[in-house]
């Protein structure tokens, strides 16, 4: 299935994720470049939060550039399937080589704002981050590594404790979310 496919069949849950949907699918048929970062206004990313077999932790990364522990993902960069780009780059983020995917369909889909920083010794002007997301899974005990050139660390973090290593508020309202999303289905 197509991104765009998998965006018009995703079923929001609230009110944000339905007038993202909307807004990203207007976004997309009125700009051909969406899943490139060459769109310097708006583009495509796919993120994937990892849990543990019990669903009480998360595999979080270290963020070089915000100074936060935070989920795993990347820009499309011309990948359609947005799922393969939440598994690849989970796996180049932590280190950890069998990631699984709990469920194929997209969990959540957000606007995230990006604020001007540097990356690599370019400024990048503030942006949109067209944020669609997985739930992933991984065993606790796999070996991790940081991708250093990303991010300097990779930890196991109870979801319950995310205020003490997370400095995004908004993100941590989405980690919960997918949380609840991903309990209720564990519960069906």
């Amino acid at each position: 299935m197509n991104y765009i496919e998998a965006i018009e069949n995703f079923k929001p849950t609230n009110e944000q994720e339905e007038n993202d949907k909307k807004l990203i699918l207007e976004f997309i048929k009125n700009n051909d470049n969406v899943l490139y970062r060459e769109n310097e206004y708006a583009h495509m990313t796919s993120s994937g939060l990892i849990f543990n077999d019990k669903l009480d932790k998360i595999l979080m990364v270290h963020h070089n550039i915000y100074n936060t522990w935070s989920w795993t993902g990347g820009h499309a960069d011309g990948e359609s399937d947005l799922l393969k780009v939440a598994v690849k780059e989970a796996k180049e983020e932590t280190g950890v080589a069998d990631i699984n995917v709990l469920d194929e369909d997209i969990i959540t889909l957000d606007i995230l704002p990006v604020v001007p920083h540097v990356k690599r010794g370019k400024f990048v002007s503030g942006h949109i981050h067209f944020c669609i997301s997985y739930a992933l899974k991984a065993d606790e005990k796999s070996s991790t590594r940081a991708k250093l050139d990303e991010n300097s660390g990779v930890k196991w973090i109870k979801i319950d404790e995310l205020e003490k290593y997370s400095n995004e508020p908004y993100l941590i309202g989405v980690y919960r979310k997918i949380h609840k999303k991903v309990i209720s289905e564990a519960n069906k």
